[in-house]
């Protein structure tokens, strides 16, 4: 608390200049009253008993991410569960089942629906309570509130009302969106961490009105009232529009007086708040969308599957009927040994009403063409997938001890078919962590460290080399990673060599000094005070100060270290005061007015404390795009220190501050192209007359009230800013998570697309794309943002007439490329992209950005992030994922096909409503490309198969029906029927949902193009599904007719004696199981012992309980295998000839394609049984190097890209006779 109030006794005021928002004078013009709609929000300050009453009853502050609750549950569940078409039918036939003309009974029709239906509720349950736990978890944190009493005391999130004032500490989450009113600081500052809001690291700086400044104990709030009128709840998160009643003055209230729900408090001891927004009126929860029900593509697929055989069901049913119609018209008279039975059912006097009665027993008859078991089977398939998801422990996460999570089966096979992916940037391909690497000071390059990205690069462009062009790999020399050099040496060349120097470390540099955070610098030359020896040594000691001065950050002493930490508004400056700390200018203390810094040069053995004295600081903006601070040595000379984006930097140079640009300029390049963050460090020499001139104008606007201040103090501080003296750059690499580029090169070559929505600023998201290697130098970047001079007509016909003209010039631009290597990134603000995504403009931003190889947008919303995600979804029919970490994430999680969320540093909100979890962004490489590969043909050929055995099973049923006179008589015991798809053959065609592989995990992440197969949906295509049905109406008719040939009217046991309807119908049935058990295990890949159990395992349960049954007394199979069909050898001889004369169909298209036109996986699995992966390496590394998707994003296509250049250099080469001096 103590060092909390010696930071509160600083005026920050001095600090942010274009941030102080203070309560105007009392000579000032008062704000205006809202009025308007929109604005009509009402909160009583530390009254919150008299919201309790409508109009100003507001919801609570509970939240909840749940599908159902108790009420909800049941109608929406059964809701979900009859969106499925088979489910209806088997209601409909249970509903009939209580009628007389079932050929069933009752039970046997409503137990299973009700089993089946039951399980997938139970199911759904299960998961939402999950979900509800974790909502509780939210609901029911901690958080100071005053009682009525006086006193302040904890209760839970969810007892907070509107009114209620709270005390908010250190770390701690803002549990509602409150208008803040004091802090420890003494002048009403406190720092904000937004993460979870717009996915931002840098800390924002929020102030206090000075008229509430002073309530920052307990007891100040005893008397303490306020009305405030604002704005209704909204998504918005960077307005506010409100006005604050105390004592019968007004106050205006801005955004930074706000402090919205899941920021957290940093670096400051605490806060008092009121709260105006709670629960679901919140910004966050405003940007939230209600919790979707999704199903995958291949189960809406399937439903179209259910509606072709349901129809070919009511066919065949219709000709049933119509024949029952007229044979009991026409032939019934004729048969005496079947008089009518005195109602309708078969009466030949209303054979149409007959034939009717008979459509309904013929409806719920041919049922097993559509097959119950089916959903059961998948729903038990998907939940023994997700657990496989959640044991792997390759995306087990050691750091944390985290494993991957499936929060729903519904969506594994998803996985395998996804285009495109849009994925948050901070937390999720980045770790929040700066690292200073390396610089430029005085046109020389410092720093030997490698970035990532580099090292990433090296190893693949290593690979390539050495594996796709054998005419480089005898000539390559290659070093340890980020040490590589390239010769091609050849004969005919003499000693002539080519050589690029990739990424040079000096060796025993490496791990000399203790890793610490924040810094990667490696460089004897300026390390260790040897800068003093360098030519340019006055110069290097400038740029360590301004990169020690030019700063807002905080220090605090680590007690556990006894040095300083920093709390900085951005990363970047953290990395830059730890880096000059190593350097030996160690930044301490800072003053109203002063900032302290200790040098340790090296002419003196001591470390010199030196003060600087803070005359003005103009912050950074994301229009200046650079900060100054103007300050005074202690040799009273007075000096501007700048640092920004180059590009504005060079553009302020004087004549004479340019001697360094060349140089440095092609080290920005260098940097960028390693995917560094740059940044250019300039200053620039005052005079005191000079200086007094422009502070006294400087002043005058600063302390004005009016809408012209701000351009006032932009005009003047851009005047200040110029004619500076270009002194060097800096390099920091905004570390990403562990395997990032690799993961995203991986992605691309498996074929998608990679899309990167972030709140963050755009040179930020820039600079993270070429980290990533979505963007390159050389790829061609179409930057569409709003014109500054357009927005300041105020007109927005004119200014959606302007970029819309940017998207279509864009597109006519990438139509008209020619060359085939060419990449186009499309870069997007959050404003310009609010018009793009109006309904009369989005299809052409969809087109142009499908026609990009990568896609970023920045300073977008929650809510923007969703739309944009549902604009690709719909716009391109195809399968989106979502990946985030943050509550800001969690609209496009929601809105996308599938949502992964990663369980980081920004909170649980992203998981939470996410459908799939990981620990880091690298785990989805593995759960797409292996998972989704294995889950997406798993749940195909399962899906195909259930169809296949079905139609083979029922159509024996129509087949025999027909050829007893469309009696209505099924061929089939009753216990033969209810166990087919329950026992006989459930367990195979789980087997095969569940441990089917066509290829192993190393081998999908070695050839990640097979992830295409599911992407193009080769194996639940119409021609595959008509496929299979054929081949199940093949079988029945072999089964069938083969059965009836052979027993009709001969002899079936050595007496002399024919079958009767219970043999032949036992024959059938065993042919049956023989020939869909022998279909399967032909269909499997993989085989384990698993497999051979329940494959084999199902045609032996089948004899025995036909064994046992015959025991039973059965009345329509006694004793029928021992006595009746095992004793003659014609039942094992037709079941023989019918098992391969049903399979052979199949192993002759199998047998076709793999030798004249083979799949991938195809190819793979014969040179994996061959062993020619290993007896053949380099041929295995062809086949790697063609099984990758042609990419212009990754590490890949910059390798790919350097190599065109080598070989392009290679042939302009002069011919061998060149003498060598020529070349």
């Amino acid at each position: 608390m103590a060092q909390a109030r010696n930071k509160g006794k600083l005026l920050r005021s001095t600090l942010y200049t274009f941030g102080c928002f203070r309560s105007p004078p009392d000579d000032a013009e008062a704000p205006q009253e809202l009025q308007d709609s929109g604005y009509s929000r009402i909160v009583y300050c530390n009254q919150p008993h008299l919201h309790q009453k409508k109009p100003l009853k507001y919801p609570l502050n509970d939240i909840s991410t749940t599908k159902y609750n108790v009420i909800t549950f049941l109608p929406k569940a059964a809701f979900e569960q009859f969106r499925r078409v088979a489910n209806v039918y088997f209601l409909l036939a249970a509903i009939l089942s209580l009628t007389p003309v079932t050929p069933f009974s009752a039970f046997s029709m409503i137990a299973p629906l009700a089993f089946v239906v039951g399980l997938s509720m139970t199911k759904e349950a299960v998961e939402d309570w999950r979900r509800f736990l974790q909502d509780r978890k939210v609901n029911m944190r901690k958080v100071s509130t005053r009682q009525e009493n006086g006193g302040f005391s904890y209760q839970p999130w969810e007892k907070i009302q509107v009114g209620d004032v709270v005390k908010v500490e250190k770390d701690q989450f803002f549990p509602a969106d409150l208008f803040f009113l004091s802090s420890s600081y003494e002048d009403g500052i406190c720092y904000v961490e937004t993460m979870n809001l717009d996915g931002e690291t840098n800390l924002k700086v929020k102030r206090a009105l000075e008229v509430t400044s002073p309530l920052n104990v307990d007891e100040s709030f005893k008397d303490f009232t306020g009305t405030i009128r604002c704005e209704d709840p909204n998504p918005n998160l960077y307005t506010f529009v409100g006005n604050l009643d105390i004592d019968h003055r007004l106050y205006p209230l801005e955004p930074s007086q706000i402090l919205l729900r899941d920021s957290k408090l940093r670096n400051t001891a605490y806060v008092y708040g009121v709260v105006i927004f709670t629960g679901h009126d919140s910004k966050v929860m405003q940007n939230a969308t209600t919790s979707p029900s999704k199903r995958s593509r291949i189960e809406k697929q399937m439903d179209k599957i259910i509606y072709i055989l349901f129809s070919f069901l009511l066919l065949i049913s219709i000709i049933s009927s119509v024949g029952f119609a007229v044979k009991t018209e026409y032939q019934m008279p004729d048969w005496w040994y079947l008089p009518p039975d005195g109602g309708s059912l078969y009466d030949p006097n209303k054979a149409s009403l007959s034939g009717f009665y008979h459509l309904v027993t013929a409806v719920i008859l041919y049922g097993y063409l559509i097959p119950i078991s089916l959903y059961i089977s998948i729903e038990i398939v998907k939940v023994i997938q997700a657990k496989f998801i959640n044991w792997d422990i390759q995306m087990f996460d050691e750091d944390t001890a985290t494993p991957a999570q499936a929060r729903t089966s519904n969506l594994n096979e998803e996985l395998g078919q996804v285009d495109t992916i849009l994925s948050d940037k901070t937390g999720t391909l980045t770790c929040n962590q700066m690292e200073f690497i390396k610089c430029s000071i005085a046109g020389t390059s410092y720093g030997m460290s490698t970035s990532d990205v580099e090292v990433a690069a090296a190893k693949q462009m290593e690979v390539n080399i050495d594996g796709k062009d054998p005419e480089f790999s005898s000539n390559i020399s290659s070093r340890r990673s980020g040490d590589i050099f390239w010769k091609n040496k050849r004969n005919c060349f003499g000693q002539s060599e080519i050589e690029m120097e990739s990424i040079r470390t000096p060796k025993g540099v490496k791990n000399q000094n203790p890793a610490m955070k924040g810094f990667n610098f490696e460089d004897s030359r300026i390390m260790n005070g040897n800068w003093s020896t360098e030519p340019d040594a006055d110069l290097i000691l400038l740029f360590f100060r301004i990169l020690a001065l030019c700063h807002t950050a905080i220090p605090e002493i680590n007690v556990e270290t006894g040095g300083f930490d920093y709390e900085a508004e951005s990363p970047d400056e953290g990395a830059f005061l730890v880096a000059v700390r190593e350097f030996g200018f160690e930044y301490c203390k800072r003053s109203q007015t002063s900032i302290f810094v200790r040098e340790r040069l090296p002419s003196s053995l001591e470390i010199v404390e030196r003060e600087f004295k803070i005359l003005n600081v103009l912050d950074f903006t994301s229009k200046r795009k650079r900060m100054s601070v103007i300050i005074r040595d202690e040799d009273g000379q007075i000096f501007l220190l700048c640092k920004g984006a180059d590009s504005i930097i060079c553009d302020r140079l004087s004549k004479s501050g340019r001697m360094f640009e060349e140089a440095t300029m092609k080290h920005l390049n260098e940097y960028g192209e390693s995917g560094l963050r740059t940044l250019a460090l300039a200053y620039k020499k005052l005079q005191e007359t000079e200086y007094n001139a422009w502070n006294e104008e400087f002043l005058k606007a600063k302390t004005s009230i009016g809408g012209d201040r701000e351009v006032i103090l932009k005009n003047l501080s851009d005047a200040m800013e110029r004619d500076l003296i270009l002194i060097g750059a800096t390099a920091v690499e905004d570390k990403l998570q562990k395997g990032v580029p690799q993961c995203i090169d991986k992605l691309a070559q498996a074929g998608l697309k990679i899309w990167v929505l972030t709140g963050d600023k755009m040179e930020t998201a820039i600079n993270i794309g070429y980290a990533c290697s979505l963007l390159r130098q050389g790829m061609k970047q179409i930057c569409i943002a709003v014109n500054v001079d357009i927005i300041a007509q105020d007109s927005q016909k004119l200014v959606k007439e302007d970029i819309l003209m940017q998207i279509t010039d864009a597109c006519e631009m990438v139509k008209l490329e020619k060359d085939p290597h060419a990449a186009f990134a499309l870069i997007i603000d959050g404003k310009t992209l609010a018009y793009a995504l109006e309904d009369d403009m989005k299809g052409y931003f969809l087109d142009l950005a499908v026609d990009c190889a990568s896609v970023i947008c920045c300073r977008v919303s929650p809510k923007q992030k969703a739309l944009v995600t549902r604009l690709v979804k719909e716009g391109t029919g195809k399968t989106t994922l979502a990946i985030g970490d943050g509550a800001n994430d969690v609209g496009m999680i929601q809105e996308a096909d599938i949502g992964v969320g990663i369980s980081g540093v920004e909170g649980m909100q992203a998981v939470m409503a996410s459908d799939f979890s990981i620990a880091q962004f690298r785990f989805l490489e593995r759960l797409l490309v292996v998972h989704g590969h294995w889950c997406y043909k798993r749940i195909a050929q399962m899906i195909c198969y259930f169809f296949y055995k079905n139609i083979a099973f029922g159509l024996t049923l129509f087949y025999f029906e027909a050829f007893t006179g469309f009696s209505g008589q099924s061929v089939y015991d009753d216990w033969y029927m209810l166990l087919f798809n329950v026992l006989l053959t459930s367990l195979p065609v789980i087997s095969l949902g569940v441990l089917e592989q066509d290829v192993s995990s190393e081998v999908c992440l070695q050839f990640p193009a097979l992830y295409q197969q599911g992407a193009k949906n080769l194996f639940f295509d119409w021609f595959r599904i008509l496929g299979w049905m054929a081949n199940g109406l093949y079988t029945s008719l072999v089964i069938f007719f083969v059965n009836i040939g052979i027993f009709h009217d001969q002899a079936f046991r050595s007496d002399g004696q024919t079958t009767d309807m219970a043999a032949m119908g036992t024959t059938m049935f065993t042919c049956i199981i023989w020939a869909v058990n022998c279909q399967i295990a032909f269909t499997m890949s993989h085989f384990t012992w698993i497999q051979h159990i329940v494959v084999w395992g199902s045609v032996v349960t089948w004899y025995i309980f036909l064994y046992l049954y015959g025991l039973m007394l059965s009345p329509h199979a006694f004793r029928v295998l021992e006595e009746a069909v095992a004793p003659a050898p014609l039942y094992w001889l037709t079941t023989l000839l019918v098992a391969v004369a049903c399979i052979i169909p199949y192993l002759a298209h199998i047998s076709f394609q793999r030798a004249f036109n083979p799949m991938d996986h195809h190819i793979i699995q014969e040179i994996k049984y061959y062993k020619q992966d290993k007896e053949d390496r380099s041929m295995w590394r062809r086949e790697r190097s063609k099984a990758k998707q042609e990419t212009k994003i990754g590490f890949s296509a910059r390798v790919d890209e350097t190599m065109r250049q080598l070989r392009g250099r290679l042939q302009k080469k002069p011919s061998w006779s060149t003498p060598r001096s020529s070349m």
